[in-house]
């Protein structure tokens, strides 16, 4: 297989199979349950990645997330890295990447690396959170004035872009300065940039900059139709794309019964409620979740985080997407599982898939 044809045609429209209203992909948390190891968490992102490519979902893509013990993504360009070695056309990707945290030349080599791993099938997607808590933040870009890089992102973004394409003019003081891998050492291609966001200031970035826009609908569905749609109004088209593009991350986990799938989606919400309240830890069990008396302030957050969470039977599970598609106009569906275990979430994309029709 030579390199060209192992990239789709299009790496950023993909093809909806089956029945799918739009094209599916995954967002892989890589999550580490209780009584699990970040080993076995990423030997199933494999299995995952795996699964993924053979039912016909465009993308997966994997969260850089830092201090916390439920997940194991702190490092997406490592893991694509090991993924694209197991893997010969999916797109792989970053879902996202946090820029502030990093110097844009580290981030066009890490993710020139994988493109020359995976050639023509690398997405770099690109936000300005940190990904993480205020004090993990501070570590990580050794500052305390956080503001300062989240408010430098279009800046960081420039500077990435001319990295990629080893294009500063002359005269600059970064023009002898090369990201390798990259164009200087003739490989002609390179990772196409979306920009991702749960709030207006990235949406209309990437449409003033003709770029592919990721919504994180999983944790704030309050803004998403907004964004998408300041999105839409704000696009001009570029060189990448001549139209808008939207994909969003929507929480689906589907069982073989609505009563499972209820009760693997409670320990989703049990972390979650641990992370907010300052106890981040290991992804607690369906039976650990049983078990814990929430308080009326929690139940109150539960309540509100699984209205956005599609759940239930393959049919329901179905049924749920194509509405969220139809309300929001989302040109992708990128679909997250939250849950306890890694047979659970390979379990669901496997029963989402049967759903749809994509193929076997």
């Amino acid at each position: 297989m030579d390199d060209a044809s192992r990239g789709t045609t299009d790496g950023i429209r993909g093809t909806a199979h089956g029945t799918a209203p739009v094209p599916l992909s995954v967002l892989d948390l890589v999550t580490v349950g209780s009584g699990s190891t970040a080993t076995r968490s990423l030997r199933t992102s494999v299995a995952l990645a795996k699964l993924a490519e053979s039912r016909g979902y465009h993308r997966h893509w994997v969260a850089e997330h830092h201090s916390m013990p439920g997940v194991a993504s702190s490092s997406p360009a490592v893991i694509l890295a090991h993924l694209a070695a197991h893997t010969e056309r999916i797109r792989l990707g970053s879902g996202g990447v946090m820029l502030p945290n990093h110097a844009p030349l580290v981030i066009a080599e890490q993710f020139g690396t994988v493109e020359a791993l995976a050639p023509g099938r690398v997405d770099l997607g690109l936000g300005r959170a940190p990904g993480t808590d205020g004090a993990t933040a501070a570590a990580l870009r050794r500052s305390d004035r956080l503001n300062e890089g989240a408010d430098d992102f279009p800046q960081q973004l420039a500077e990435l872009t001319r990295f990629l394409d080893d294009d500063f003019p002359d005269g600059h003081s970064y023009s002898r300065i090369h990201a390798v891998p990259g164009p200087v050492q003739g490989h002609a291609g390179r990772p196409s940039i979306w920009l991702l966001g749960s709030s207006g200031f990235s949406a209309r970035l990437a449409g003033v900059l003709g770029l592919p826009f990721a919504f994180a609908h999983h944790f704030s569905a309050q803004n998403t139709i907004p964004a998408l749609d300041l999105y839409r109004e704000s696009f001009r088209p570029s060189a990448v794309l001549d139209a808008p593009y939207a994909l969003i991350g929507v929480s689906a986990l589907a069982s073989d019964s609505e009563r499972e799938a209820r009760r693997q989606v409670m320990s989703g919400a049990l972390s979650m409620v641990q992370l907010r309240t300052g106890r981040p830890g290991l992804v607690p069990s369906p039976e650990e979740a049983e078990a814990y008396r929430f308080s009326s302030m929690e139940q109150e957050f539960v309540d509100s985080w699984l209205v956005n969470i599609v759940h239930g039977t393959p049919d329901t599970v179905r049924d749920g997407l194509n509405d969220l598609q139809k309300r929001t106009g989302a040109d992708e569906l990128m679909i997250t599982a939250h849950a306890h275990s890694g047979e659970q979430r390979l379990r669901s994309y496997e029963l989402i898939a049967d759903a749809y029709g994509l193929p076997a």
